[in-house]
């Protein structure tokens, strides 16, 4: 008796519920959730790059997107907060994968100028091409906004410039520190980009790109044709005395 009333004072304790496991991947490691929903994101972003550089940003519609990779709008929009998003994203893949084929050009080569001319010829392939000319540069200004382009731009490209740049400068026996290799850095990418342009928008764009790797060329032979004279490099500070307005006495 003494044992059953000891029982009865003594509550229960109510049993966890089990949670669920997920299920991994033996492979990725990754749960199939976030592997679906990996796929997921990668699908939506192989179709709407498809279509942009099919019809454009403003003529692609997110019906068109979502049918064509086979989602649901919301599965959209739990990836994305909408159609400017997503074209971002494309934007950055876009880019990105032009900035690595660069890269893969500048590998392998010691000599400078071969370096600064091989980057030049892959960079000039890859505004020829119809996503690249239809995303990033009919497209990006307006959808991104100029400042937004900008910056996504830089951030992909810029450091492909400024390898170039420093290579070259560096083969002479000029000491320029890093605000100046910057300065060179920010002209050249700017040229670059103005060049890109020019090619991507012009009606024959091959003829277009042969006469910029003509003319820049030109400008390699001649940074090159200093380099090789020994000619000194100008003193920016020296200048910049020399400029100062002088005070009546």
């Amino acid at each position: 008796m003494a044992k059953a009333s000891v029982s009865k004072l003594v509550p229960k304790v109510p049993k966890v519920p089990k949670v669920p496991k997920v299920p991994v991947d033996a492979v990725t490691g990754k749960s199939r959730r976030a592997a679906y929903s990996a796929s997921t994101k990668r699908a939506l972003v192989d179709v709407a790059e498809e279509l942009f550089t099919e019809q454009g940003y403003a003529s692609t519609s997110l019906d068109a997107i979502v049918a064509g990779a086979r989602v649901t709008k919301g599965a959209l929009y739990h990836h994305f907060a909408g159609k400017q998003a997503l074209f971002e994203a494309v934007f950055e893949r876009v880019e990105e994968d032009a900035a690595k084929r660069i890269q893969k050009a500048l590998r392998g080569h010691r000599n400078p100028w071969d370096k600064a001319r091989e980057g030049l010829r892959a960079f000039l392939n890859v505004v020829q091409e119809p996503r690249y000319r239809r995303i990033v540069i009919a497209d990006g200004p307006s959808v991104l906004g100029y400042e937004r382009f900008r910056e996504q731009e830089e951030r992909s490209t810029f450091a492909n410039v400024l390898e170039i740049v420093r290579s070259t400068l560096a083969a002479g026996s000029w000491d320029l520190d890093e605000e100046m290799l910057q300065t060179y850095a920010r002209i050249f990418f700017g040229a670059m980009s103005s060049a890109g342009e020019s090619v991507a928008t012009s009606s024959d764009p091959v003829v277009a790109a042969q006469r910029v790797e003509t003319a820049i060329g030109f400008l390699l032979s001649g940074v090159q044709g200093l380099v090789e004279a020994g000619v000194e490099f100008p003193d920016v500070l020296d200048r910049a005395a020399d400029s100062d307005p002088v005070e009546d006495a």
